[in-house]
């Protein structure tokens, strides 16, 4: 019987995390131990949250003796049965030393497979808007180490014939000799007016391209100040950019945005906002979890045929409140006679993920247009209402004038902001360009633990804050914050609407 593999040597991609292959994130769900570099995505170890991950900065040693205890990890976790990924930046078999691992683990009578992943070269020449080959330009590409000193004695590469190639030339890792490469490559024959790009932090939001021509190119870059990791194109392809530079285009391109909601709701609107291109953290400024006491939850739900509507103000009382009817023995059958009404569409989609249709839905996604309608369609009856344990009373209030009306906590929100979060810390010296709040709650936590000068960038728009509704607002305007855009649709992509509005009306402040 063929052995399974139990080691996988794996890409990551260039930086953005999309770009992972799916065996990719196969490997990783079955993964024991994820050993990855410093340049991995720290989002893609979330494919693997029941692994151990390990850095290999963690391991004793320093570049490049740090290899031998990255071979002993590898092969001691496979030796214990352990599923071990090896997760490498780019492609493990382009400048990746996945060939010399491989060769380690073969020597130790390990198995393993071999997971491409996009290489650098290929990736920052797709998002500089840089084809390395074009029937009109160049028929063949070299990929090439820059770590190599070309004035050295001896040397592997023929500078000679690089300096003839008759295509494209990509050098990985080539900043620190980046002046030397382009003399060497004039001098052996390459115009000095050919064009060059050296693209630093390919693939992501920081990307940034500077180009120019070879004679002319080193000065450029040092006077933008460009630093590793950055890659060097060199061809006439490159003036092909202005026309193919699509990535650079998206209307939120560069802008760091800070995400306040918590960690387990935040995940799809964070991959919206990359979608546009943003530079996305995370400060999860509020945590939930059970009430304080289920009692009055469990005798509401005893009593379910005593209600006619059942109404829902968030996702998460949709989650509490049927987790709850489920874990006291319980099915949605007990639910067959009563309406439900929600207050808006991400609380009427957490229905549907439980096989139910939500009766109401209000034209506008807030408690004051819930209460309006159920006004009229529930008059006289009884309503559950099923919210967090703090937070407005509006709709209680609204709804006692004209029905009998019963409120339970099926949730707790308590201040969950880490105080180290380096999110936190950026916040504070002002390196945020937009602040996403989705409550008033949110809001007035995130206040309570922002430093001073974190209150001042807010106060002068250093950072501005976009809410997702009028309330939010208020509360925000409480605070003493100036809010620059609201959500006309409250929702989470009405906020992703509304930063894309505000940034197009004006440019925030550039940062070195």
């Amino acid at each position: 019987m063929e052995q399974v593999p139990l080691v996988a040597l794996v890409g990551a991609g260039p930086g953005d995390p999309d770009l992972l292959t799916l065996r990719a994130v196969e490997l990783l769900h079955q993964a024991d131990l994820v050993l990855y570099d410093q340049l991995v995505p720290p989002r893609l170890l979330e494919h693997a949250p029941q692994a151990e991950h390990l850095c290999v900065t963690q391991l004793p040693g320093c570049h490049p003796e740090r290899y031998a205890a990255i071979h002993e990890t590898m092969i001691t976790a496979a030796r214990a049965g352990k599923r071990v990924v090896r997760l490498k930046g780019g492609d493990p078999l382009i400048f990746g030393r996945g060939g010399e691992e491989g060769e380690i683990l073969t020597a130790a009578g390990i198995p393993f497979e071999i997971v491409p992943g996009v290489t650098s070269g290929l990736g920052a020449a797709a998002y500089a808007g840089i084809p390395l080959t074009h029937r009109h330009h160049a028929s063949a590409v070299a990929f090439i180490t820059g770590h190599e000193d070309p004035t050295k004695e001896s040397s592997s590469l023929d500078w000679a014939t690089l300096g003839r190639f008759p295509g494209t030339l990509v050098f990985y890792m080539g900043l620190g000799h980046l002046d030397r490469i382009l003399q060497a490559l004039i001098t052996h024959g390459m115009a000095p007016t050919t064009p060059g790009a050296v693209i630093h932090a390919a693939t992501r939001p920081e990307q940034r391209v500077v180009e120019g021509p070879l004679d002319n190119l080193a000065a450029r870059v040092l006077a933008a100040g460009l630093t590793s990791p950055s890659l060097v194109v060199i061809g006439s392809v490159v003036q092909l950019r202005p026309v193919l530079n699509w990535f650079e285009k998206r209307p939120l391109f560069g802008r760091r945005v800070l995400v306040t909601r918590p960690a387990h709701q935040a995940i799809s609107f964070v991959r919206d906002l990359e979608h546009q291109g943003a530079s996305v953290l995370t400060l999860p400024t509020v945590a939930v979890g059970p009430p304080a006491d289920w009692t009055p939850v469990d005798h509401a739900l005893a009593r379910l045929r005593d209600y006619q509507w059942l109404v829902f103000t968030s996702v998460n009382g949709v989650h509490a409140l049927l987790s709850r009817l489920r874990a006291g023995g319980r099915d949605l059958r007990a639910l067959g006679h009563v309406r439900l009404a929600v207050i808006g569409p991400a609380t009427a989609d957490a229905l549907r993920g439980y096989h139910l249709e939500p009766d109401l839905i209000p034209p506008e996604f807030c408690s004051e247009s819930l209460a309006a309608v159920l006004k009229t369609q529930a008059r006289e009856q009884r309503l559950l209402l099923a919210r967090a344990d703090r937070g407005r009373d509006l709709l209680r209030e609204e709804l006692a004038t004209c029905a009998v009306v019963d409120q339970v906590a099926v949730y707790s929100q308590v201040d969950a902001v880490d105080a180290e979060a380096e999110s936190l810390a950026r916040l504070n010296r002002g390196e945020v360009d937009y602040l996403t709040l989705t409550s008033a709650n949110i809001a007035r936590a995130l206040a309570r633990a922002v430093s001073p000068d974190g209150h001042k960038a807010i106060r002068t728009g250093q950072t501005r804050i976009v809410t997702i509704s009028p309330v939010t607002s208020a509360a925000v305007r409480e605070l003493g914050w100036p809010v620059a855009g609201e959500a006309r649709v409250y929702t989470l992509p009405g906020v992703l609407h509304a930063l894309i509005d505000l940034n197009r009306m004006g440019p925030v402040r550039t940062r070195g």
